[in-house]
C-alpha cells in the first residue's frame, strides 16, 4: 500500500513522522495482529497529530478503510456496523488515515456480550509519583490472587498501568463490569489513601483510579504493542511482573526503543494469557458479591 505524506512530523517532540509509525506497526504487526484477531476494533485517529484533536472511530462510516473488515451490523443491535483489523494491509490503511492507536474490545465478536477479558486501568491523579503507582498495581495484583485470579500486566504507554484478566468468555458484560467495579471498590475501601473507586479528577487527587469502566458494553482498552497518541509517542507493552521493579515510567517504552526490546525479548511475557479461561464463581464467592 503506497503510503501518502510519510514525512510528515506526526510527533514534534520525537520528530517521529507517518513513515515511521507505519514502520513501526510494520515491525509489530504479528504480535498487535494477535491482540487485534477476533474483537472489534476502535481506531484513535489524529489527522493533525500529537497533540491536535483527534477522534475515535468506532464504526466503518461511509467509506471503510481498505482491508478493514466490517462486521454484521445484527452483532451490535442499535448500534452501527463494528470493524475488525485483520491483516498488515488493514493496519497500514489504518495508519494511512493518520491512525495512531488500536483499541480492541474485551470481547470477541463471536461472544460478543460476554468478555474474555477484564481490565483493570490504572489512571494516577494530580500528585501521584510513579513509585505510588507502581506499588499499587501490585496490591490490585495481591486482591486478585487473594480473589483466585491470575493476571497479567501491561505499561499503558501514557501515565499509568492496565492490569488485565483472562476469563471464561460464559459471563455476561454487565456481570464482568459489576464484578471489577466491586473489586475496585474492595481496594479503595481497604487503601482509601491510595485508591479512589470514582471517576473524575477532583476524586483522585494524591490517589489512583482504577477504572473499572473498562469493562463496561462498548468499551475499550488500548490494545499491547499500540502506540499512543502522545508526546513522544509511547507504547502500550506487554511485560512480566518481574520486570515491574525497573520500570522508569508507563511510557518507558516508545516508538523510538521499542522494536529494540522486542527483538532481545527472550519471551512473550502474554504467551500463555488466552490459555486461562478463568472462571467468576469461586472469586465472587470470596468477593462476597453476587449479581443482581
Amino acid at each position: 500500500m503506497k503510503l501518502t505524506h510519510a514525512e510528515r512530523i506526526v510527533d514534534a517532540e520525537s520528530g517521529a513522522t507517518k513513515g515511521d509509525v507505519a514502520r513501526y506497526y510494520e515491525a509489530v504487526a504479528p504480535l498487535l495482529l494477535a491482540q487485534l484477531k477476533g474483537r472489534p476494533v476502535a481506531l484513535l485517529r489524529a489527522p493533525e497529530g500529537v497533540g491536535a484533536a483527534g477522534f475515535f472511530q468506532k464504526h466503518p462510516g461511509k467509506s471503510a478503510l481498505a482491508g478493514v473488515r466490517v462486521l454484521d451490523a445484527d452483532l451490535w443491535p442499535g448500534h452501527e456496523a463494528l470493524m475488525e483489523v485483520t491483516s498488515h494491509e488493514a493496519l497500514l490503511s489504518a495508519v494511512q488515515m493518520n491512525t495512531l492507536e488500536f483499541h480492541p474490545w474485551n470481547a470477541r465478536h463471536a461472544l460478543l456480550g460476554k468478555p474474555d477479558r477484564m481490565v483493570f486501568d490504572l489512571d494516577p491523579g494530580e500528585g501521584v509519583g510513579w513509585a505510588e503507582v507502581r506499588d499499587g498495581t501490585l496490591l490490585v495484583r495481591d486482591l486478585l490472587q487473594q480473589l483466585q485470579l491470575r493476571s497479567w500486566l501491561k505499561t499503558s504507554g501514557g501515565k499509568g498501568l492496565h492490569v488485565v484478566v483472562p476469563l471464561a468468555a460464559r459471563w455476561p458484560v454487565d456481570v464482568v463490569r459489576g464484578f471489577s467495579q466491586a473489586v475496585v471498590q474492595r481496594l479503595a475501601d481497604e487503601h482509601p489513601d491510595r485508591f479512589v473507586a470514582k471517576s473524575g479528577p477532583a476524586n483522585r487527587v494524591g490517589r489512583i483510579f482504577v477504572d473499572w469502566l473498562r469493562n463496561g458494553e462498548g468499551a475499550t482498552a488500548v490494545a499491547a504493542y499500540s502506540l499512543r497518541a502522545r508526546p513522544g509517542l509511547g507504547v502500550a507493552m506487554p511485560i512480566s511482573w518481574d520486570e515491574l521493579p525497573a520500570l522508569t515510567g508507563a511510557a518507558h517504552w516508545t516508538l523510538a526503543n521499542a522494536p529494540q526490546h522486542l527483538a532481545a525479548r527472550k519471551t512473550d511475557p502474554w504467551a500463555a494469557l488466552d490459555a486461562y479461561k478463568q472462571s467468576l464463581v469461586a472469586p465472587m464467592q470470596a468477593l462476597g458479591w453476587r449479581a443482581d
